[in-house]
């Protein structure tokens, strides 16, 4: 009875293990999709989805892939880090992203994307949405502002960006960026404005305020590209990241549209900007910190400035000691360069201001009148 017993027991066992060691090569021969498998209905997009499909199909035609070459091979690129969010495609060469300003086909581009083909008439072409590439012209730069705008060659420009305004942005706002980040066309990311009223020093020793960050992915090559808020309007040109590697790490800058809504007919009518200021030259603002200034420092006053009328006084050459610092312009106080510059913005060129300077520890008021700093320095 109980060898019995064991010889069922030891067959089951048996049979188990068979099924145990066949049961994969059963399951792929019933079960195994030999046809390609039948479509599962999603439904429709969500809300959110089909909001931003229909923005990228409407905005996308007009957003243009820059290609700027210097002049000579193997000349370097002028002021241009791949980490500002353009892209070095070899020696002289440089990629970017630009949108269609108007119908007259002017594009609007990041001075730092064409500065090496600016410099001794270098070749910048544009392709298109449609895969077509157009030679293209500068018609003007304004490094301060890091802008520049093309004007296409013959060719039926792509429909021009709606524009917005930045003057009433909120933090938290979803953001849309849409360019070429390394060279990889019409790519979207997307995010929300993460903080308001940011400063990017530019060039020429000025610094932009104002300045729009956001979270949405900025890589080398968007340089130049749109900013859009969830109305698919411009409100900010995309034209530098924060990042130790040179790839996003979430922190990226934009142009304010409202500046570039003033910069940009400025170079179509002129091929240029006028920059209001005094005509000093200002120290850094780190130093200032750590000597305990709070104001601009000025540390050379260019000869033949408003400032040099006015009789201000940079640092001594001799010994070191310090001239004027700048307090305030009017009855706003001015703690940093960006401050200034915002300030002889908002009152223009030929414009009379009053600036509280301290001097060998007396406070004093100076009447300036500004003066277009490009020009004076010329």
């Amino acid at each position: 009875m109980a060898d019995r017993f064991v010889r069922i027991a030891v067959g089951a066992a048996l049979i188990l293990l068979a099924l145990f060691v066949a049961q994969p090569y059963v399951t792929a021969v019933l079960f195994a999709a030999r046809t390609p498998r039948a479509i599962t209905a999603r439904g429709d997009l969500a809300p959110a989805e089909a909001s931003t499909v229909a923005l990228f199909a409407r905005a996308s035609p007009s957003v243009v892939h820059v290609f700027a070459q210097a002049a000579a091979q193997g000349r370097a690129l002028l002021g241009v880090e791949s980490d500002e969010g353009g892209e070095q495609e070899g020696r002289g060469s440089q990629t970017g992203t630009g949108f269609v300003w108007d119908a007259a086909g002017h594009i609007v581009t990041n001075n730092h994307v064409v500065a090496a083909a600016a410099q001794g008439g270098g070749s910048i072409s544009v392709r298109l949405s449609s895969g077509s590439v157009v030679t293209a012209r500068i018609v003007g730069t304004a490094p301060s502002y890091d802008l520049a705008v093309l004007q296409l060659g013959r060719t039926t420009a792509p429909p021009p960006l709606a524009i917005g305004t930045s003057a009433d942005l909120k933090v938290g706002q979803t953001t849309y960026a849409i360019g070429n980040p390394f060279g990889l066309d019409h790519s979207l990311t997307t995010g929300v404005v993460s903080a308001l009223q940011r400063r990017l020093p530019t060039a020429e020793g000025r610094e932009l305020s104002g300045v729009i960050q956001t979270d949405a992915a900025i890589n080398p090559g968007n340089s130049g590209g749109p900013l859009l808020d969830s109305a698919g309007r411009l409100i900010g040109v995309n034209t530098a990241i924060f990042s130790p590697s040179g790839a996003s790490a979430g922190i990226g800058f934009a142009i304010p549209v409202d500046v570039v809504n003033r910069v940009v007919p400025e170079l179509i009518r002129n091929g240029r900007t006028r920059n209001p200021g005094i005509g000093i030259i200002a120290g850094q603002e780190s130093i200032a910190a750590r000597l305990g200034i709070d104001g601009v420092v000025v540390v050379r006053v260019i000869r033949g400035s408003p400032a040099a009328a006015a009789g201000l006084r940079g640092v001594d050459p001799q010994t070191g000691a310090l001239g004027d610092v700048i307090v305030a312009v009017g009855d706003q106080p001015v703690r940093r360069l960006a401050d200034l510059t915002a300030a002889m913005a908002a009152a223009g060129i030929d414009a009379t201001v009053n600036l509280t300077v301290v001097r060998d520890g007396r406070t004093r008021r100076v009447r300036v009148t500004t003066a277009d700093v490009a020009e004076v320095r010329r």
